[in-house]
């Protein structure tokens, strides 16, 4: 579950709207209704709650019979060490992504184009739709491992640095250019493209590599989208002058 929109947050200059005082925008004394904005907004936290407990029942008991496999045969641990670590930090990451959704901070510019929120859905949920498959006879496991780990960090490191600025629709949030935005502008996208990579080097198949091409490419569209919004913020404007690639230094 990618749940995931690489938008930026201010460091010290012009922060969005707190949470509490877009509540009271949003819910005027007086007002029956919410602004647009605000359903928006709690629309997409619906969304995530959701797709966040689809994911929990699908990979917590899996990832407790790991847990529980290791100590009960001890000699498999070392061998079922990489996997429990994949599966540790796919947990931390979403579990990370939906409390930073619940909790972030409401955002000064929202997408209202269908088409941009459809793309930020099928992110999400084309991952899921991943098949199990045999294990890769001709790459070592762990160089797969490597890349999963690699690309799962990296995930991980965006997030905790966007903190409440995290969404998965279009947004303007602010702007951060510290941690791993250093680099590149969308890290997080290059994290979950660096973990597919990993996977299908270790769990090769022809159904797998399409669906993540295409994962690839709607998240590509998704990245042009969100800075169609962000570019109307300078301060965006000049970290993009600085930061020249979105995804790998030297080559995009």
């Amino acid at each position: 579950m990618n749940l995931d929109q690489n938008t930026p947050s201010v460091d010290k200059v012009s922060k969005p709207t707190s949470a509490i005082a877009r509540f009271e925008v949003v819910f005027r004394p007086g007002k029956k209704y919410l602004s647009k904005d605000g359903v928006l907004d709690f629309a997409e936290r619906a969304i995530v709650l959701i797709l966040f407990i689809y994911f929990a029942n699908r990979m917590l008991p899996r990832f407790v019979h790991l847990i529980i496999t290791d100590i009960a045969h001890p000699e498999l641990l070392w061998l079922a060490a990489s996997t429990n670590v994949q599966a540790g930090l796919l947990v931390i990451s979403e579990s990370l992504a939906v409390f930073l959704i619940l909790t972030r901070r409401f955002a000064t510019t929202v997408s209202r184009r269908p088409l941009d929120w459809i793309l930020s859905l099928m992110a999400v949920n084309a991952p899921l739709l991943v098949v199990p498959a045999a294990a890769s006879a001709f790459v070592p496991s762990e160089v797969a491992s490597t890349f999963m780990i690699a690309g799962m960090i990296i995930q991980i490191s965006a997030k905790a640095v966007l903190w409440r600025s995290f969404g998965i629709i279009p947004a303007n949030r602010g702007i951060r250019t510290n941690g791993p935005y250093r680099f590149v502008r969308h890290p997080m996208y290059a994290g979950y493209t660096i973990t597919h990579i990993g996977f299908l080097l270790g769990f090769p198949s022809l159904q797998n590599s399409l669906l993540y091409f295409a994962t690839f490419l709607i998240e590509v569209i998704r990245l042009f989208r969100e800075e169609a919004i962000l570019k109307q913020d300078l301060l965006y404007r000049t970290y993009a002058a600085r930061v020249r690639y979105r995804l790998l230094p030297g080559v995009f």
